[in-house]
């Protein structure tokens, strides 16, 4: 069983043989699962941006702007922001 040892940073290396078994390279990112006393380590490959248009809006429904919606959600916390 591979052990790694946790930094004063709380930073961990990956064992190599553990990085093999899940195909990890420089820069992967790896989630993190805490349950009770087990961590379970679960590559995370591909982002958000990769499932862009693989959600078909219904027969009736327009694509959804997320610029449109960004720019809104910004306008309404600096809205908020204002009145505090």
């Amino acid at each position: 069983m591979p052990i790694a040892t946790l930094t004063s940073r709380g930073q961990v290396t990956i064992p190599k043989e553990v990085r093999d078994s899940l195909n990890l390279k420089f820069n992967d990112k790896v989630a993190i699962i805490a349950e009770n006393d087990v961590a379970i380590l679960k590559p995370q490959k591909g982002s958000i941006l990769d499932i862009g248009a693989s959600v078909k809006p219904g027969n009736k429904e327009k694509p959804i702007n997320f610029k449109k919606v960004r720019r809104e959600v910004i306008d309404h916390i600096a809205q908020n922001a204002v009145e505090e």
